[in-house]
């Protein structure tokens, strides 16, 4: 992977995404200006695709189990979410005053289950679930954009976590169509002859990362970024594929 050139291109013009909206072609709109070619790389947050989805859960709606009643009296947490934050999750990690780490049904793990409420909705009840599988929104959105244009666009759906050990939240890749999600650098020599042994490149985490800093976190209303000048070597991947096995987890 090279980058003598990469550019970072946010994506204006997009409307406020409704439940049912056709988002391929609103993206396919948006990033017509920006001439997209072939080894572009768009990126498109996970709440964006999950408003198109339909993935809001009104609390109201929600009925807290004796776990998730449980779990709120240890976190200080509404039980309601709590419950949700349950059913999205394959296990709880971690349970503490205002914390409350999971492992995602997905395969990651996340605090609350990456459950959102900001810019979801006015009505404070109201939370957003991650896209139900985001590989496949990946690829349905990269086979529009691939009609469209003519040409092969990958695509990236990312979303906002933490990480062990250090302050901060940073761009990850949930969803991933067209491009490696991990790219295995093992077997190229190095500066002085030396082959790497251990070296898997998290490239669409990567990628994730960089559209994050002309995306933003918060009014900047700009849920999706077109990456260009990437160089990868060309393989059909997937986010699942960047999960580390549960039985391979020091942090777990």
């Amino acid at each position: 992977m090279t980058c003598p050139a990469l550019q970072l291109f946010p994506v204006n013009g997009l409307p406020i995404v409704r439940p049912g909206d056709d988002l391929a072609a609103l993206l396919a709109t948006a990033i017509a200006p920006l001439r997209p070619q072939a080894g572009d790389v768009l990126v498109v947050t996970s709440k964006v695709v999950a408003k198109a989805e339909g993935r809001f859960v009104n609390l109201r709606e929600v009925a807290p189990s004796a776990r998730a009643i449980e779990l709120a009296a240890i976190t200080q947490k509404d039980p309601r979410l709590v419950e949700v934050i349950l059913r999205e999750s394959s296990e709880v990690s971690r349970a503490a005053p205002n914390v409350l780490v999971t492992r995602h049904r997905l395969g990651f793990v996340s605090a609350n289950a990456a459950i959102d409420h900001s810019n979801v909705s006015p009505d404070p009840d109201v939370v957003l679930l991650m896209p139900d599988d985001p590989d496949a929104s990946a690829r349905r959105i990269a086979e529009r954009l691939r009609a469209a244009f003519a040409c092969a666009i990958p695509v990236v759906i990312c979303d906002s976590h933490g990480r062990p050990h250090r302050l901060g939240t940073v761009g990850v890749a949930v969803g991933v169509a067209g491009m490696p999600g991990v790219e295995d650098w093992r077997g190229r020599e190095d500066l002085f002859g030396y082959r790497l042994q251990h070296t898997e490149i998290g490239l669409a985490d990567m990628v994730a990362s960089a559209a994050t800093l002309v995306m933003g976190q918060a009014a900047e209303g700009t849920p999706a970024a077109l990456v260009r000048g990437l160089r990868f070597a060309p393989r059909e991947g997937s986010a699942a594929e960047i999960i580390r096995p549960a039985h391979l987890d020091l942090y777990h």
